[in-house]
């Protein structure tokens, strides 16, 4: 057991030092091309980042576990009198590691409230232009009112559209398919009441509300979840990197104190 305590304690001290510089290897690369202005970069940077964070530290504490073994059995002298010692630059970088986690926390978090803004003003966006097909589509419905003909045309033109499962060559989908026969039958009972104008009329403002109440209510169901989706990434991806932070942080300001200790020591 004596005899394999050096080479035990030279691959964890190996393999640390691997993991180490392939993760630092592996930041440089997700950091090319840099783009600091581009919102959607810093997050897709910072969150592949933290995501890989365990790997230097798992580095770190083989790099501790391999010196910990020389120096509980001590099994391996020559690394005693060695002048190059790994430690000192492992807490260093440690320390400097739990830095960066630290400071990368509110930046995230101001380049994701950015996006979650960026995500509201197209939900925005798109509500005002879903309010502008609600309003076509009433001033097609008062015109139609206006021009019989013209109902039974627009009815006619839609039950072909359904007969035949596409437009303009293009297959519809079952989206498309629930609303073409959503129209058409609010067409056709538009087409019984229009010989009642005050019933017609009540009609129209009912369908006014039911498309504006739907509208509302996907708007509200989009902005939820654009709120909750920023809300999980920045509390996974902060609490990830804080802790990140505080690992780095004591391992090496502990290991750093005591090799500084140590060598007053000596």
């Amino acid at each position: 057991m004596m005899t394999a305590s050096p080479f035990t304690a030279l691959c964890l001290k190996l393999f640390g030092v691997i993991f180490i510089l392939s993760s630092l290897i592996d930041f440089l690369t997700l950091a090319i091309p840099l783009n600091l202005r581009n919102n959607e970069w810093q997050l897709g940077f910072i969150n592949s980042v933290v995501e890989r964070g365990v790997v230097p530290m798992l580095g770190v504490a083989l790099i501790i576990l391999g010196y910990w073994i020389d120096s509980a059995l001590n099994a391996d002298p020559l690394a005693k009198k060695s002048v190059f010692d790994l430690r000192l630059p492992t807490y260093i970088l440690s320390i400097l590691l739990g830095l960066l986690f630290l400071l990368v926390i509110p930046v995230y978090l101001g380049s994701l409230n950015e996006a979650k803004g960026n995500a509201m003003s197209q939900i925005e966006k798109g509500a005002g232009q879903g309010r502008e097909q609600v309003q076509r589509f009433l001033d097609q419905v008062n015109a139609f009112a206006q021009n019989p003909k013209l109902l039974e045309q627009r009815i006619a033109q839609q039950k072909q559209i359904l007969q035949a499962g596409q437009v303009q060559g293009a297959a519809l989908n079952p989206q498309q398919i629930a609303g073409l026969s959503n129209e058409v039958a609010q067409l056709e009972g538009l087409r019984q009441l229009s010989k009642d104008p005050g019933a017609y009329r009540k009609r129209i403002d009912q369908i006014k509300a039911e498309l504006e109440a739907q509208l509302d209510k996907r708007l509200q169901k989009a902005e939820t979840d654009a709120t909750t989706q920023a809300l999980k990434q920045g509390l996974k991806t902060g609490l990830t990197s804080l802790i990140l932070s505080i690992g780095f942080a004591t391992v090496g300001a502990l290991g750093l104190r005591n090799v500084i200790s140590g060598a007053d020591r000596r």
